[in-house]
């Protein structure tokens, strides 16, 4: 079977990136965060815990002239304007950049406020930022938000244990002008992973596995990873390698997933 592409759009942003996201936060270290950008993984999300690796990582690529190929995300947690702009604003300067790609207002599990995107747009116009994107945990948000022209990137929770989208989110979603889509938590925040959560008999998920599940499905642009090392980098880095999961491979995903889930 033929591996995933080196390239998608991300939706509506026209945003050109590998099928694999990574995540600076948990610990992974600068080398290989430029190993995987070296391997196509472009899609560079700096959230609240801003980790040194991501950011060395990011200045190095920057300053190797390849500003061009990185499509860097930057998430805000804030519920007020001021907050946001400031964090956003000393992101950017920690990892020497002019601007985002992306601004990922993040666990929105209702609209945001008209203040807080009032201050969005003004950053925008600034040039701070060029595409908006948004995360929730409630489902029902995504249609709304799809609706809405200033997001064009919907960060969806997605993984076998949690294949919910498929019913509340994806037939929903409109066929012009679709927004981008991206997955986290892929591997269930490592439930999938964990031996003593398994049925019975059955051997536990490997990360690359839960990488599969969620790129096999059309519906999806891209999957995040937040590798913690080197050894867990490369073990997302495998999935683009092994490409999309056989049918035999996604009933057996889709059993342990409910399991877990239970």
């Amino acid at each position: 079977m033929s591996a995933f592409p080196n390239r998608v759009r991300l939706g509506r942003s026209q945003l050109e990136i590998g099928p694999l996201g990574v995540a600076g936060g948990y610990g992974v270290d600068a080398a290989s965060l430029r190993e995987a950008f070296e391997r196509g993984v472009n899609y560079f999300y700096h959230g609240s815990l801003r980790r040194s690796g991501m950011q060395q990582a990011v200045r190095e690529i920057v300053k190797n002239g390849q500003r061009d190929r990185l499509v860097l995300a930057l998430q805000s947690y804030s519920r007020w304007a001021g907050l946001l702009e400031h964090f956003f604003v000393k992101g950017l300067k920690s990892l020497k950049l002019e601007y985002a790609d992306v601004l990922l207002l993040g666990l929105f599990n209702g609209p945001p406020s008209p203040r807080l995107l009032e201050r969005v747009e003004k950053l925008r116009e600034k040039g701070l930022f060029r595409q908006l994107a948004i995360s929730s945990h409630r489902r029902p948000e995504f249609l709304e938000f799809a609706r809405d022209s200033r997001y064009s990137i919907l960060h969806v929770r997605y993984s076998a244990a949690h294949p919910g989208a498929e019913r509340d989110v994806f037939p929903h979603l409109p066929a012009d002008k679709r927004p981008g889509v991206v997955a986290y938590t892929a591997t269930a925040w490592g439930k999938l992973l964990a031996p003593n959560r398994m049925p019975k008999g059955e051997a536990p998920l490997r990360a690359r596995d839960c990488y599969r599940f969620v790129l096999t499905n059309p519906d999806f642009n891209v999957c995040m990873t937040g590798p913690r090392d080197a050894m867990q980098m490369r073990e997302a880095l495998a999935a683009l390698e092994e490409g999309p999961c056989r049918e035999e491979e996604l009933e057996r995903f889709r059993r342990i997933g409910l399991h877990v889930h239970g």
